[in-house]
C-alpha cells in the first residue's frame, strides 16, 4: 500500500490513536518529567491559574470567598476532557478559551461570573507554563545533583589514574581520569547554578497589559498592581514588575538554561562515546544496550541518548529566544510557538538528567587500559616535558632539533623515544634521567591538585520558592 492509499486518521479519532506515548522519544519516556509536562499537567496548571485568580480577587475583597472556594474545588483536571479541549482550541488558537467555557459551565450560575475576571488567555497560558516549569525543575535538578555526586566520587577515586589527554583527536600530554570526571561535574554544577537563577513569574495584564479590566471590576483605580501581587502569592510564583506578554525574558532565560544543561550532559556523553570505542576501551557503561543484529555488542545507549538530547536542545532554545522579537502588546504566533518548545526542552533535559545519573552511577573505568593507551606512542606523549628539561641542559634550539629528529626516528622505527634518545651522544651521561622523563605516568602536572580544587565546589542552591 502506498502512502496515498493509507487512510488518514479522522479528526475525531480515538485518543489512543493520536496520543504521544513516547515511541519516538526514548530520552524522555518513563521519566518523571514525562508526566510532569504532559497534557494533564498543563491542563491542571491552567485550572490552578484560574482558581488562583479568583482567590486573589477574594483576598482583596473583589470576589466573595465562597466563589473562590467553589472555583478552586471545580478546578480539577480529571473532571475535564483534555482531548476535546485540544480539538476545540483550534477555533481560538489556544486551549484557554474552551477550558474557561468548560470551567464556567461546571459551576453554579451564581459562581460562574467569577471565573477568568480581568484576565486574557495569554495570562493563563503563561502562568500555567511557569507553574509546570516550577514543578518540573526540582525533578531535573535532583537528577543533575545525583549525576554530579556520582562524578565527584569517580573524580576522587581516580584523581591520579593516568590516561592520555587528547586534543584534535590525537594524544597530547598525559592527564588523569579524575580530572576528566571533575570537569564533567563542574559543567553540571554550572548547569545547576543557571537553573537555580531562573525567575518564574506569574502573568497578569489583561487584554493589553494595563490591568484595566481588573481595576474596572474592583472599582478601585490603581488596584491592578495589588491584584498582581496577590495573584503571584497565591501561585507561589515571582511577582513581575510588569506584565510580560511581549517581554519574554523568563522564557528566553529558561530556554538558555535548559539548553546549557543538555549541552553539559552532551559533553559527558561525547567523552564516554569516544572512550568506550572498542579500540580505545577505557570506559564502559554499566549495562549497555544490545543490537538487533550483532549479539556481541553492548552499546553505550545512555550516552547515545544524552548525545541526542544535546543535539535537539539548541534548536528548541532558539525558538524561545526568537520570541523576544514580539510585536505590539500581544504577538500573533510568537507565544504560541513557545508551548511545545518549552515542553520538549523540559522533557529532554529531564530525561537526559535521568539517563546521565544512571550512566554515572554505573560507569566502569578501566585504568589498566588507560595506562596501556598512554604508552601507545612509545613516550612521544612526553615530548613537551622532554623539550623543557632538555632545553635547560642543551639550550632550547639544540634540544628542539634533537627531539624532532629523535621523535621522527622513534615513529619510523617503531621504537621508544627514550631508547632513541639514549643513542644521542649529547645525552650519553643522562640516560637514567631520560628514562624518568619519558615515563608518561609521571607527567601529570597539577592534575591531582586541580581535582581537589574542583571537588571543593558545591552544587548550586536548591530549587525552592521563587523570590
Amino acid at each position: 500500500m502506498t502512502s496515498a492509499d493509507t487512510p488518514a486518521a479522522p479528526a475525531d479519532a480515538h485518543p489512543d490513536l493520536v496520543a504521544d506515548v513516547g515511541l519516538l522519544s526514548p530520552v524522555r519516556v518513563a521519566s518523571h518529567l514525562e508526566a510532569a509536562t504532559g497534557d494533564h499537567a498543563f491542563l491542571q496548571a491552567m485550572l490552578d491559574a484560574e482558581a488562583a485568580l479568583t482567590r486573589a480577587q477574594a483576598a482583596l475583597g473583589d470576589a466573595p470567598a465562597w466563589a473562590a472556594t467553589a472555583v478552586t474545588a471545580a478546578a480539577d483536571a480529571v473532571r475535564f476532557d483534555a482531548r476535546d479541549i485540544a480539538v476545540r482550541a483550534r477555533r481560538g488558537g489556544n486551549p484557554v478559551i474552551p477550558l474557561v467555557a468548560d470551567l464556567t459551565a461546571a459551576l453554579p450560575a451564581d459562581t460562574a461570573p467569577y471565573v477568568h475576571r480581568g484576565a486574557t488567555s495569554q495570562d493563563i497560558m503563561d502562568t500555567a507554563t511557569m507553574l509546570v516549569v516550577a514543578r518540573a525543575l526540582p525533578l531535573v535538578a535532583a537528577d543533575l545533583r545525583r549525576t554530579a555526586d556520582a562524578l565527584g566520587r569517580l573524580a576522587e577515586e581516580h584523581r591520579t589514574t593516568p590516561m592520555p589527554g587528547r586534543t584534535l583527536t590525537q594524544h597530547a600530554v598525559p592527564t588523569t581520569f579524575g580530572l576528566k570526571a571533575a570537569g564533567w561535574r563542574h559543567l553540571l554544577l554550572d548547569a545547576l547554578d543557571r537553573l537555580s537563577r531562573i525567575e518564574l513569574p506569574a502573568q497578569l495584564g489583561g487584554a493589553a497589559g494595563t490591568l484595566a479590566a481588573a481595576e474596572t471590576l474592583s472599582g478601585t483605580p490603581g488596584s491592578g498592581p495589588a491584584l498582581l501581587a496577590a495573584y503571584a502569592r497565591e501561585l507561589d510564583l515571582a511577582e513581575p514588575v510588569l506584565p510580560w506578554h511581549t517581554l519574554r525574558t523568563p522564557v528566553a532565560d529558561l530556554g538558555g538554561a535548559l539548553s546549557f544543561a543538555c549541552g553539559a550532559l552532551g559533553k559527558l556523553a561525547a567523552d564516554v562515546l569516544v572512550l568506550s570505542r572498542t579500540e580505545i576501551g577505557e570506559l564502559a557503561e554499566g549495562s549497555g544496550g544490545g543490537s538487533s543484529a550483532m549479539p556481541h555488542k553492548s552499546n553505550p545507549v545512555r550516552a547515545t541518548l544524552l548525545s541526542a538530547a544535546a543535539r535537539q536542545a539548541p534548536a528548541l532554545a532558539s525558538v524561545l529566544s526568537a520570541s523576544l522579537a514580539a510585536e505590539d502588546e500581544r504577538p500573533a504566533g510568537a507565544w504560541h510557538a513557545e508551548w511545545q518548545a518549552v515542553r520538549e526542552l523540559l522533557r529532554l533535559t529531564g530525561g537526559a538528567s535521568r539517563d546521565a545519573a544512571e550512566l554515572a552511577d554505573g560507569l566502569r573505568v578501566f585504568g589498566d587500559r588507560m595506562l596501556d593507551n598512554l604508552h601507545l606512542t612509545g613516550g612521544l606523549i612526553t615530548s613537551e616535558r622532554l623539550a623543557a628539561e632538555l632545553g635547560t641542559l642543551l639550550g632550547r634550539a639544540q634540544a628542539r632539533e634533537l627531539l624532532t629528529r629523535a621523535a621522527h626516528r622513534a615513529a619510523t622505527e617503531r621504537r621508544g623515544l627514550d631508547a632513541v634518545l639514549e643513542e644521542e651522544p649529547a645525552l650519553a651521561d643522562h640516560r637514567d634521567r631520560i628514562r624518568r622523563l619519558a615515563d608518561p605516568a609521571a607527567y601529570l602536572g597539577a592534575a591531582a591538585a586541580l581535582v581537589d580544587r574542583a571537588l571543593a565546589r558545591t552544587s548550586g542552591p536548591d530549587h525552592g520558592k521563587r523570590p
